[in-house]
Protein backbone atom coordinates (compact mmCIF):
# COMPACT_ATOMS: atom_id res chain seq x y z
CA UNK A 1 0.00 0.00 0.00
CA UNK A 2 1.19 3.59 -0.21
CA UNK A 3 0.28 6.64 1.24
CA UNK A 4 1.18 9.74 0.70
CA UNK A 5 0.77 13.41 2.00
CA UNK A 6 -1.08 14.68 -1.00
CA UNK A 7 -0.94 13.92 -0.54
CA UNK A 8 1.35 11.56 -0.80
CA UNK A 9 1.77 11.12 -3.59
CA UNK A 10 -0.51 10.17 -4.49
CA UNK A 11 -6.04 15.30 -1.28
CA UNK A 12 -8.51 18.03 -0.57
CA UNK A 13 -7.72 21.55 -3.28
CA UNK A 14 -8.36 24.88 -2.22
CA UNK A 15 -10.29 27.36 -4.12
CA UNK A 16 -8.28 30.27 -6.18
CA UNK A 17 -9.77 33.36 -5.80
CA UNK A 18 -9.71 35.56 -8.93
CA UNK A 19 -7.18 38.19 -9.21
CA UNK A 20 -8.71 41.54 -8.13
CA UNK A 21 -7.68 45.49 -8.76
CA UNK A 22 -4.05 45.21 -6.95
CA UNK A 23 -1.37 43.62 -8.90
CA UNK A 24 0.87 45.63 -7.33
CA UNK A 25 0.42 44.51 -3.53
CA UNK A 26 3.89 43.40 -2.20
CA UNK A 27 4.80 39.90 -0.30
CA UNK A 28 4.30 39.38 3.31
CA UNK A 29 7.05 41.51 5.07
CA UNK A 30 7.71 44.47 2.73
CA UNK A 31 7.32 47.64 4.06
CA UNK A 32 5.86 49.12 0.92
CA UNK A 33 3.85 48.43 -1.74
CA UNK A 34 4.45 49.52 -5.32
CA UNK A 35 2.25 51.92 -6.57
CA UNK A 36 -0.81 51.60 -7.94
CA UNK A 37 0.37 52.75 -11.24
CA UNK A 38 2.40 49.83 -11.27
CA UNK A 39 5.73 51.74 -11.35
CA UNK A 40 8.06 51.56 -8.37
CA UNK A 41 9.56 54.42 -7.09
CA UNK A 42 12.92 55.07 -8.53
CA UNK A 43 15.63 53.19 -6.23
CA UNK A 44 13.24 51.99 -3.54
CA UNK A 45 14.62 48.19 -2.68
CA UNK A 46 12.13 46.67 -0.65
CA UNK A 47 14.18 43.86 1.94
CA UNK A 48 12.59 40.14 1.56
CA UNK A 49 10.56 39.44 4.83
CA UNK A 50 11.24 37.06 6.98
CA UNK A 51 11.39 33.07 5.72
CA UNK A 52 11.46 34.05 1.92
CA UNK A 53 13.69 32.34 -0.26
CA UNK A 54 16.75 34.91 -0.74
CA UNK A 55 18.83 32.45 -3.10
CA UNK A 56 19.38 33.66 -7.02
CA UNK A 57 16.24 32.13 -8.96
CA UNK A 58 18.67 30.59 -11.32
CA UNK A 59 20.66 28.95 -8.65
CA UNK A 60 20.74 25.58 -8.93
CA UNK A 61 18.22 23.49 -6.35
CA UNK A 62 19.10 20.67 -4.21
CA UNK A 63 19.19 17.55 -6.01
CA UNK A 64 15.56 16.17 -5.02
CA UNK A 65 15.09 13.20 -2.94
CA UNK A 66 15.40 9.68 -4.27
CA UNK A 67 12.87 7.48 -5.46
CA UNK A 68 11.42 4.80 -3.26
CA UNK A 69 11.94 1.16 -3.45
CA UNK A 70 9.51 -1.25 -4.69
CA UNK A 71 7.07 -3.04 -2.79
CA UNK A 72 8.38 -6.11 -0.77
CA UNK A 73 5.21 -8.15 -1.23
CA UNK A 74 1.73 -7.83 -2.12
CA UNK A 75 0.75 -5.81 0.59
CA UNK A 76 3.43 -3.36 1.03
CA UNK A 77 2.26 -0.14 1.17
CA UNK A 78 5.02 1.64 -1.07
CA UNK A 79 5.53 5.75 0.68
CA UNK A 80 5.90 8.48 -1.75
CA UNK A 81 4.82 12.06 -1.72
CA UNK A 82 2.87 13.01 -4.59
CA UNK A 83 3.97 16.66 -4.43
CA UNK A 84 3.28 18.93 -7.22
CA UNK A 85 5.22 20.61 -9.80
CA UNK A 86 8.11 21.33 -7.02
CA UNK A 87 8.86 18.26 -6.33
CA UNK A 88 10.45 15.04 -7.72
CA UNK A 89 8.58 13.79 -10.52
CA UNK A 90 7.03 16.75 -11.76
CA UNK A 91 6.58 16.94 -15.17
CA UNK A 92 7.89 20.17 -15.35
CA UNK A 93 10.89 19.63 -12.97
CA UNK A 94 13.93 19.83 -14.61
CA UNK A 95 17.50 21.52 -13.64
CA UNK A 96 17.68 24.91 -13.58
CA UNK A 97 19.37 27.06 -15.98
CA UNK A 98 22.21 28.36 -15.68
CA UNK A 99 22.44 32.58 -14.34
CA UNK A 100 22.98 34.98 -17.28
CA UNK A 101 26.30 37.03 -17.24
CA UNK A 102 24.50 40.10 -17.69
CA UNK A 103 23.41 42.05 -14.25
CA UNK A 104 19.63 41.55 -14.54
CA UNK A 105 18.27 39.25 -11.87
CA UNK A 106 15.90 36.46 -13.85
CA UNK A 107 12.56 36.30 -12.22
CA UNK A 108 10.91 32.69 -12.94
CA UNK A 109 11.67 29.20 -13.93
CA UNK A 110 10.84 27.51 -17.28
CA UNK A 111 12.21 24.97 -19.29
CA UNK A 112 12.96 27.63 -22.80
CA UNK A 113 12.40 30.89 -24.00
CA UNK A 114 9.04 30.17 -25.89
CA UNK A 115 5.95 28.69 -24.37
CA UNK A 116 5.16 26.82 -21.93
CA UNK A 117 7.17 23.95 -20.69
CA UNK A 118 6.62 21.07 -22.34
CA UNK A 119 4.21 18.34 -20.07
CA UNK A 120 5.98 14.61 -19.79
CA UNK A 121 3.30 12.08 -19.03
CA UNK A 122 3.09 10.42 -15.77
CA UNK A 123 4.75 7.09 -15.53
CA UNK A 124 1.65 4.58 -15.68
CA UNK A 125 3.99 1.51 -14.28
CA UNK A 126 4.05 -0.90 -16.85
CA UNK A 127 0.89 -3.09 -18.63
CA UNK A 128 -2.62 -1.57 -17.65
CA UNK A 129 -5.16 -4.42 -16.99
CA UNK A 130 -8.26 -2.73 -15.67
CA UNK A 131 -9.63 -0.27 -13.35
CA UNK A 132 -11.47 -2.10 -10.43
CA UNK A 133 -13.41 0.15 -8.64
CA UNK A 134 -12.11 2.72 -10.41
CA UNK A 135 -8.63 2.66 -9.86
CA UNK A 136 -6.12 1.14 -12.76
CA UNK A 137 -4.63 -2.25 -11.82
CA UNK A 138 -0.69 -2.46 -13.92
CA UNK A 139 1.50 -5.17 -14.33
CA UNK A 140 5.18 -4.28 -14.07
CA UNK A 141 7.63 -5.49 -16.21
CA UNK A 142 9.05 -7.35 -13.48
CA UNK A 143 5.96 -9.54 -13.21
CA UNK A 144 6.72 -11.51 -15.93
CA UNK A 145 10.49 -11.98 -14.99
CA UNK A 146 9.05 -13.34 -11.93
CA UNK A 147 6.44 -15.67 -13.86
CA UNK A 148 8.63 -17.17 -15.57
CA UNK A 149 11.01 -18.16 -12.48
CA UNK A 150 7.74 -19.51 -11.32
CA UNK A 151 7.07 -21.62 -14.11
CA UNK A 152 10.27 -22.85 -14.28
CA UNK A 153 10.48 -24.08 -9.96
CA UNK A 154 6.92 -25.20 -10.51
CA UNK A 155 7.24 -27.02 -12.93
CA UNK A 156 10.40 -28.52 -11.22
CA UNK A 157 8.14 -29.52 -8.56
CA UNK A 158 5.30 -31.15 -10.89
CA UNK A 159 8.06 -33.57 -13.02
CA UNK A 160 8.44 -34.97 -8.95
CA UNK A 161 4.56 -35.06 -8.15
CA UNK A 162 3.16 -35.61 -11.91
CA UNK A 163 5.72 -37.06 -13.85
CA UNK A 164 3.29 -38.09 -16.36
CA UNK A 165 2.86 -34.49 -17.50
CA UNK A 166 5.89 -34.45 -19.68
CA UNK A 167 6.54 -30.49 -21.25
CA UNK A 168 2.91 -29.80 -19.90
CA UNK A 169 3.72 -29.37 -16.69
CA UNK A 170 4.85 -25.81 -17.78
CA UNK A 171 2.05 -25.05 -18.82
CA UNK A 172 0.42 -25.71 -15.62
CA UNK A 173 2.83 -24.06 -13.53
CA UNK A 174 2.27 -20.76 -16.20
CA UNK A 175 -1.12 -20.95 -15.08
CA UNK A 176 -0.35 -21.12 -11.09
CA UNK A 177 1.85 -18.34 -11.55
CA UNK A 178 -1.41 -16.49 -13.11
CA UNK A 179 -3.15 -17.70 -10.25
CA UNK A 180 -1.18 -16.57 -7.46
CA UNK A 181 -0.57 -13.63 -8.49
CA UNK A 182 -4.75 -13.15 -8.76
CA UNK A 183 -4.71 -13.80 -5.43
CA UNK A 184 -2.08 -11.03 -4.96
CA UNK A 185 -4.44 -8.72 -6.77
CA UNK A 186 -7.26 -9.59 -4.25
CA UNK A 187 -5.06 -9.12 -1.07
CA UNK A 188 -4.70 -5.27 -2.93
CA UNK A 189 -8.08 -5.07 -3.99
CA UNK A 190 -8.98 -5.18 -0.11
CA UNK A 191 -6.32 -2.56 0.91
CA UNK A 192 -8.30 -0.68 -1.89
CA UNK A 193 -11.41 -1.14 -1.32
CA UNK A 194 -11.01 -0.10 2.42
CA UNK A 195 -8.99 3.02 1.06
CA UNK A 196 -12.02 3.67 -0.53
CA UNK A 197 -14.29 2.79 2.44
CA UNK A 198 -12.52 5.57 4.45
CA UNK A 199 -11.80 8.48 1.43
CA UNK A 200 -8.61 7.93 1.05
CA UNK A 201 -8.07 8.30 -2.96
CA UNK A 202 -5.80 5.35 -4.71
CA UNK A 203 -3.64 6.22 -6.99
CA UNK A 204 -3.04 2.42 -8.67
CA UNK A 205 -2.10 -0.88 -7.82
CA UNK A 206 0.66 -2.37 -8.91
CA UNK A 207 1.83 -6.15 -9.08
CA UNK A 208 5.70 -6.61 -9.75
CA UNK A 209 8.50 -8.52 -8.59
CA UNK A 210 7.72 -9.84 -5.20
CA UNK A 211 4.07 -9.26 -5.11
CA UNK A 212 1.80 -5.87 -5.34
CA UNK A 213 1.68 -2.14 -4.29
CA UNK A 214 -1.60 -0.03 -3.54
CA UNK A 215 -0.78 3.16 -3.81
CA UNK A 216 -2.66 5.24 -1.03
CA UNK A 217 -1.95 8.53 -1.73
CA UNK A 218 -3.30 10.68 1.92
CA UNK A 219 -2.46 8.46 5.21
CA UNK A 220 -5.32 7.82 7.19
CA UNK A 221 -6.65 10.10 9.80
CA UNK A 222 -6.83 8.00 13.18
CA UNK A 223 -4.81 4.53 14.11
CA UNK A 224 -8.14 2.70 14.11
CA UNK A 225 -8.76 2.88 10.48
CA UNK A 226 -4.99 2.76 9.91
CA UNK A 227 -4.90 -0.89 11.58
CA UNK A 228 -8.38 -1.62 9.58
CA UNK A 229 -6.86 -0.89 6.34
CA UNK A 230 -3.71 -2.48 6.70
CA UNK A 231 -5.46 -5.77 8.49
CA UNK A 232 -7.78 -6.47 5.55
CA UNK A 233 -5.29 -7.38 3.52
CA UNK A 234 -3.67 -10.42 5.39
CA UNK A 235 -6.74 -11.43 6.44
CA UNK A 236 -7.86 -11.56 2.41
CA UNK A 237 -4.82 -13.94 2.17
CA UNK A 238 -6.23 -15.99 4.91
CA UNK A 239 -9.79 -16.27 3.55
CA UNK A 240 -8.21 -17.16 0.27
CA UNK A 241 -6.36 -19.91 1.86
CA UNK A 242 -9.24 -21.79 3.21
CA UNK A 243 -11.13 -21.18 0.27
CA UNK A 244 -8.35 -23.21 -1.27
CA UNK A 245 -8.32 -25.86 0.87
CA UNK A 246 -12.26 -26.46 1.05
CA UNK A 247 -12.08 -26.49 -2.53
CA UNK A 248 -8.84 -29.26 -2.83
CA UNK A 249 -11.09 -31.00 0.16
CA UNK A 250 -13.34 -31.85 -3.09
CA UNK A 251 -10.92 -33.07 -5.26
CA UNK A 252 -8.85 -36.15 -5.53
CA UNK A 253 -5.17 -35.58 -4.23
CA UNK A 254 -2.36 -36.31 -6.97
CA UNK A 255 -4.27 -34.99 -9.82
CA UNK A 256 -3.65 -31.50 -11.16
CA UNK A 257 -6.34 -29.50 -9.93
CA UNK A 258 -5.59 -31.30 -6.23
CA UNK A 259 -2.29 -29.97 -6.77
CA UNK A 260 -2.88 -26.57 -7.96
CA UNK A 261 -5.19 -25.61 -4.98
CA UNK A 262 -2.32 -26.96 -2.42
CA UNK A 263 -0.37 -24.78 -3.79
CA UNK A 264 -2.63 -22.20 -4.03
CA UNK A 265 -3.54 -22.39 -0.21
CA UNK A 266 0.37 -23.06 0.89
CA UNK A 267 1.27 -19.62 -0.97
CA UNK A 268 -1.33 -17.63 0.30
CA UNK A 269 -1.07 -18.71 4.06
CA UNK A 270 2.94 -17.71 3.31
CA UNK A 271 1.66 -14.40 1.92
CA UNK A 272 -0.82 -13.74 5.06
CA UNK A 273 2.17 -14.69 7.29
CA UNK A 274 4.93 -13.15 5.76
CA UNK A 275 2.67 -9.41 5.72
CA UNK A 276 1.69 -10.11 9.43
CA UNK A 277 5.67 -10.14 10.14
CA UNK A 278 5.32 -6.34 12.85
CA UNK A 279 7.80 -4.27 10.60
CA UNK A 280 7.93 -1.72 8.22
CA UNK A 281 6.75 -1.79 5.05
CA UNK A 282 4.89 -4.66 6.00
CA UNK A 283 1.09 -4.98 6.84
CA UNK A 284 2.12 -6.19 10.20
CA UNK A 285 4.59 -3.32 10.59
CA UNK A 286 1.13 -1.04 9.95
CA UNK A 287 -0.99 -2.79 12.60
CA UNK A 288 2.15 -2.39 15.25
CA UNK A 289 2.80 1.34 13.88
CA UNK A 290 -1.06 1.98 14.59
CA UNK A 291 -1.00 0.21 18.03
CA UNK A 292 1.91 2.37 18.89
CA UNK A 293 0.11 5.57 17.53
CA UNK A 294 -2.68 4.97 19.75
CA UNK A 295 -0.72 4.12 22.77
CA UNK A 296 1.74 7.22 22.44
CA UNK A 297 -1.04 9.58 20.70
CA UNK A 298 1.61 10.45 18.05
CA UNK A 299 1.87 9.42 14.67
CA UNK A 300 5.55 9.61 14.64
CA UNK A 301 6.29 7.61 17.64
CA UNK A 302 4.52 4.37 15.68
CA UNK A 303 6.16 4.98 12.58
CA UNK A 304 9.58 5.09 14.08
CA UNK A 305 8.94 1.89 16.33
CA UNK A 306 7.47 -0.21 13.43
CA UNK A 307 10.22 0.77 10.91
CA UNK A 308 13.19 -0.02 13.30
CA UNK A 309 11.53 -3.40 14.00
CA UNK A 310 11.63 -3.62 10.32
CA UNK A 311 15.02 -3.07 10.05
CA UNK A 312 15.21 -6.02 12.31
CA UNK A 313 13.50 -8.23 10.53
CA UNK A 314 15.71 -7.23 7.21
CA UNK A 315 18.47 -8.63 9.49
CA UNK A 316 16.70 -11.67 10.65
CA UNK A 317 15.83 -12.45 6.93
CA UNK A 318 19.24 -12.05 5.55
CA UNK A 319 20.70 -14.27 8.16
CA UNK A 320 18.04 -16.57 8.88
CA UNK A 321 16.36 -17.41 5.83
CA UNK A 322 19.64 -19.45 4.29
CA UNK A 323 20.28 -20.99 8.13
CA UNK A 324 17.01 -22.42 7.96
CA UNK A 325 16.71 -23.59 4.21
CA UNK A 326 20.22 -25.04 4.78
CA UNK A 327 18.74 -26.68 7.98
CA UNK A 328 15.72 -28.55 7.04
CA UNK A 329 13.55 -26.64 8.97
CA UNK A 330 11.31 -25.33 5.85
CA UNK A 331 11.23 -28.38 4.43
CA UNK A 332 13.81 -29.31 2.47
CA UNK A 333 17.23 -31.36 2.67
CA UNK A 334 19.53 -30.41 5.23
CA UNK A 335 22.57 -29.71 3.17
CA UNK A 336 26.10 -30.21 4.73
CA UNK A 337 27.83 -28.26 1.82
CA UNK A 338 27.37 -24.87 0.19
CA UNK A 339 25.70 -25.61 -3.67
CA UNK A 340 23.91 -23.48 -5.76
CA UNK A 341 20.69 -24.09 -3.82
CA UNK A 342 22.26 -22.50 -1.21
CA UNK A 343 23.87 -19.25 -3.00
CA UNK A 344 20.14 -19.24 -4.22
CA UNK A 345 18.66 -19.51 -1.01
CA UNK A 346 21.25 -16.45 0.22
CA UNK A 347 20.19 -14.53 -3.14
CA UNK A 348 16.57 -14.51 -2.22
CA UNK A 349 17.17 -13.81 1.70
CA UNK A 350 19.86 -10.40 0.26
CA UNK A 351 16.92 -9.14 -1.87
CA UNK A 352 13.83 -9.86 0.45
CA UNK A 353 16.34 -7.98 3.15
CA UNK A 354 17.02 -5.22 0.91
CA UNK A 355 13.82 -3.99 0.16
CA UNK A 356 12.42 -4.57 3.89
CA UNK A 357 15.03 -2.42 5.32
CA UNK A 358 15.15 0.59 2.44
CA UNK A 359 10.74 0.48 2.65
CA UNK A 360 11.36 1.02 6.70
CA UNK A 361 13.72 3.98 5.34
CA UNK A 362 11.50 5.21 2.86
CA UNK A 363 8.60 5.09 5.64
CA UNK A 364 10.34 6.89 8.21
CA UNK A 365 11.50 9.56 5.67
CA UNK A 366 8.00 9.72 4.63
CA UNK A 367 6.93 10.45 8.28
CA UNK A 368 9.70 13.26 8.76
CA UNK A 369 8.07 14.69 5.76
CA UNK A 370 5.06 14.70 6.98
CA UNK A 371 6.04 16.70 10.17
CA UNK A 372 7.53 19.53 8.35
CA UNK A 373 4.77 19.80 5.78
CA UNK A 374 2.69 22.56 7.35
CA UNK A 375 6.01 24.82 6.84
CA UNK A 376 5.41 24.88 3.34
CA UNK A 377 3.43 28.36 3.31
CA UNK A 378 2.59 30.11 -0.15
CA UNK A 379 2.52 32.93 1.81
CA UNK A 380 6.35 32.86 2.86
CA UNK A 381 7.48 31.59 -0.25
CA UNK A 382 5.72 34.16 -2.74
CA UNK A 383 8.19 36.54 -4.50
CA UNK A 384 7.60 39.71 -4.95
CA UNK A 385 5.93 40.64 -8.13
CA UNK A 386 5.44 43.85 -9.87
CA UNK A 387 2.86 44.37 -12.75
CA UNK A 388 3.73 45.69 -16.19
CA UNK A 389 1.99 46.27 -19.50
CA UNK A 390 2.01 43.71 -22.40
CA UNK A 391 4.11 45.85 -24.56
CA UNK A 392 6.78 47.05 -21.70
CA UNK A 393 10.14 46.79 -23.06
CA UNK A 394 12.17 43.08 -21.10
CA UNK A 395 14.49 45.83 -20.63
CA UNK A 396 11.98 48.41 -18.68
CA UNK A 397 10.31 45.64 -16.83
CA UNK A 398 13.68 44.62 -15.26
CA UNK A 399 14.50 47.93 -14.42
CA UNK A 400 11.28 48.34 -12.26
CA UNK A 401 11.81 45.02 -10.96
CA UNK A 402 15.50 45.70 -9.61
CA UNK A 403 14.16 48.84 -8.19
CA UNK A 404 11.71 47.81 -6.25
CA UNK A 405 13.09 44.66 -4.67
CA UNK A 406 10.67 42.09 -6.80
CA UNK A 407 11.71 38.90 -8.50
CA UNK A 408 8.45 38.12 -10.84
CA UNK A 409 6.72 40.20 -13.45
CA UNK A 410 2.98 39.98 -14.02
CA UNK A 411 1.81 40.95 -17.28
CA UNK A 412 -1.46 43.03 -16.52
CA UNK A 413 -4.30 44.49 -18.88
CA UNK A 414 -5.06 48.69 -19.17
CA UNK A 415 -7.44 47.92 -15.99
CA UNK A 416 -4.68 46.10 -14.24
CA UNK A 417 -5.94 42.50 -14.25
CA UNK A 418 -3.48 39.76 -14.32
CA UNK A 419 -2.99 38.32 -17.95
CA UNK A 420 0.25 36.23 -17.92
CA UNK A 421 3.37 35.41 -16.40
CA UNK A 422 7.16 36.07 -17.50
CA UNK A 423 9.20 33.13 -17.29
CA UNK A 424 12.89 33.33 -15.32
CA UNK A 425 14.34 31.45 -18.11
CA UNK A 426 12.85 33.14 -20.94
CA UNK A 427 14.54 36.10 -19.96
CA UNK A 428 17.65 34.69 -19.37
CA UNK A 429 17.58 33.16 -23.21
CA UNK A 430 16.97 36.89 -24.29
CA UNK A 431 20.52 38.33 -24.80
CA UNK A 432 21.08 41.76 -22.89
CA UNK A 433 21.50 44.09 -25.95
CA UNK A 434 17.88 42.89 -27.20
CA UNK A 435 16.01 43.42 -24.00
CA UNK A 436 15.21 46.77 -25.23
CA UNK A 437 13.06 45.54 -28.29
CA UNK A 438 11.44 42.39 -26.57
CA UNK A 439 7.98 42.95 -25.14
CA UNK A 440 7.33 41.26 -21.79
CA UNK A 441 3.99 39.57 -23.39
CA UNK A 442 6.40 37.02 -25.66
CA UNK A 443 8.21 35.86 -22.68
CA UNK A 444 5.08 35.27 -20.57
CA UNK A 445 2.64 31.98 -19.62
CA UNK A 446 -0.81 32.92 -19.89
CA UNK A 447 -2.52 32.44 -16.66
CA UNK A 448 -5.26 29.41 -16.16
CA UNK A 449 -7.97 29.38 -13.28
CA UNK A 450 -5.55 26.20 -11.43
CA UNK A 451 -2.49 29.07 -12.21
CA UNK A 452 -4.04 31.10 -9.32
CA UNK A 453 -3.23 29.99 -5.77
CA UNK A 454 -4.35 31.21 -2.43
CA UNK A 455 -1.69 32.72 -0.41
CA UNK A 456 -3.48 31.03 2.53
CA UNK A 457 -2.62 27.77 1.22
CA UNK A 458 0.01 25.77 2.64
CA UNK A 459 1.47 21.84 3.56
CA UNK A 460 -0.53 19.03 1.90
CA UNK A 461 -3.04 21.23 0.49
CA UNK A 462 -0.39 23.98 -1.32
CA UNK A 463 1.18 20.56 -2.92
CA UNK A 464 -2.68 19.30 -3.76
CA UNK A 465 -3.11 22.63 -5.38
CA UNK A 466 -0.14 22.80 -7.15
CA UNK A 467 -0.18 19.19 -8.43
CA UNK A 468 -3.43 19.71 -9.92
CA UNK A 469 -2.06 22.23 -12.36
CA UNK A 470 1.67 21.27 -12.92
CA UNK A 471 3.41 24.54 -14.33
CA UNK A 472 6.90 26.89 -13.26
CA UNK A 473 4.89 29.73 -11.99
CA UNK A 474 1.63 30.91 -9.82
CA UNK A 475 0.12 33.76 -9.41
CA UNK A 476 -0.71 34.25 -5.47
CA UNK A 477 -4.26 36.14 -4.48
CA UNK A 478 -5.34 37.27 -1.28
CA UNK A 479 -9.00 36.26 -0.61
CA UNK A 480 -10.05 39.46 -0.90
CA UNK A 481 -8.47 38.54 -4.72
CA UNK A 482 -6.05 41.15 -4.68
CA UNK A 483 -2.43 39.91 -6.22
CA UNK A 484 0.14 38.82 -3.80
CA UNK A 485 2.91 37.97 -5.63
CA UNK A 486 4.58 34.83 -7.83
CA UNK A 487 5.11 31.46 -6.42
CA UNK A 488 7.56 30.00 -8.47
CA UNK A 489 7.58 25.86 -8.40
CA UNK A 490 11.76 26.06 -7.67
CA UNK A 491 10.71 28.07 -4.64
CA UNK A 492 8.64 25.34 -3.53
CA UNK A 493 10.81 22.68 -4.29
CA UNK A 494 13.62 23.71 -2.42
CA UNK A 495 12.10 24.37 0.99
CA UNK A 496 10.49 20.74 -0.02
CA UNK A 497 14.09 19.13 0.12
CA UNK A 498 15.17 21.27 3.09
CA UNK A 499 11.94 19.95 4.90
CA UNK A 500 12.93 16.31 4.27
CA UNK A 501 16.36 17.15 5.26
CA UNK A 502 15.97 18.81 8.40
CA UNK A 503 16.07 15.68 11.47
CA UNK A 504 12.68 15.42 13.41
Amino acid sequence: MAQAPSAPAEGAGSGSPEAGTHPDRAYAGDQHAAPASGRPEAGRQAAPAAGRPETDPLRKAPAPAPGHAPGVDDAHRREQPSAPGPVPGHPNHRPDTPAPANGDRPLAHSADGKGPAPQRPEPRGGLLMGRPFGVPVYVAPSWFLVAALITWVFGGQLERVLPELGAARYLVSLFFAVAFYASVLVHELAHTVAALRFKLPVRRIQLQFFGGVSEIEKEAETPGREFVLAFVGPLLSLVLAGAFYAAAQTVEPGTVPGVLLAGLMISNLIVAAFNLLPGLPLDGGRMLRAVVWKITGKPMAGTVAAAWVGRALAVSVLIGLPLLTQSGALGTEAADNVGMDTVLDALLAAILAAIIWTGAGNSLRMARLREHLPELRARALTRRAVPVETDTPLSEALRRANAAGARALVVVDADGQPLSLVREAAIAGVPEHRRPWVAVSGLAQDLTDGMRVSAELSGEELLDALRATPATEYLVVEETGEIYGVLSAADVERAFVKAMARPS
